[in-house]
């Protein structure tokens, strides 16, 4: 059972502001400074209130991982409603805008690279949240792309877009080029795979 079944999926008024809060902390000096207590403070309610809204701390953990995951799938939605006629084009926005967001994500940046001392405590807990992080991206990507009725079979699409996905993932945690240059790999190749011939798709990403 994850820790987020066991935390209310809204919550009360001063949950998103004690989140937010946790993150900039986090960024800001490192997670061991984090406590109940001080972020009762900068929100400017009862300790007992964040208790009430948050739990324990690793609860508090899995909502701020759950705060930034809405951020990278909102902007994987936007990108797909920027192009509703354009499959190519919508999974090149999408993995560019997802990336790029990475590359900005300081609370990311700071979990990946371990750069406060016990902040390597929230390391696995990222880790160990891969796989529903994984399945929850999965789900919203399989809806969008269904919905331009791509030339593959329910089984197809699915290996398709966990190529897709898990790629992305891996660039968050350890990038090897550019997003602008990432995103044009993935689209060249979803193009391939869903034989497009759209302007992107007859240019190799080496020609960008």
């Amino acid at each position: 059972m994850t820790i987020m079944s066991e935390v209310p999926a809204t919550g009360g008024p001063y949950r998103q502001p004690i989140v937010a809060s946790a993150i900039e902390l986090t960024v800001r000096s490192g997670w061991s400074s984090v406590t109940m207590s001080k972020l009762a403070e900068i929100v400017g309610v009862s300790r007992q209130t964040v208790y009430n809204e948050l739990g324990s701390k690793s609860q508090l953990a899995e909502a701020m991982i759950s705060h930034e995951l809405a951020r990278f799938l909102a902007v994987v939605r936007e990108a797909f409603e920027r192009h509703p006629g354009d499959l190519v084009e919508a999974i090149h926005d999408a993995v560019r805008g997802v990336l790029e967001l990475a590359d900005d994500n300081l609370l990311l940046r700071a979990i990946v690279s371990a750069t406060h001392g016990a902040d390597t405590e929230l390391l696995p807990l990222l880790t160990s949240r891969a796989g529903s992080l994984l399945g929850e991206a999965t789900v919203m990507l399989r809806g969008r792309v269904r919905a331009y009725g791509p030339p593959l079979d329910a089984e197809q699409l699915d290996v398709a877009i966990d190529v897709v996905v898990r790629t992305v993932l891996s660039h968050i945690m350890q990038p090897s080029d550019t997003p602008a240059r990432t995103a044009d790999a993935l689209a060249w190749m979803a193009s391939r795979v869903l034989g497009a011939t759209t302007a992107r798709s007859l240019r190799h990403p080496s020609q960008s």
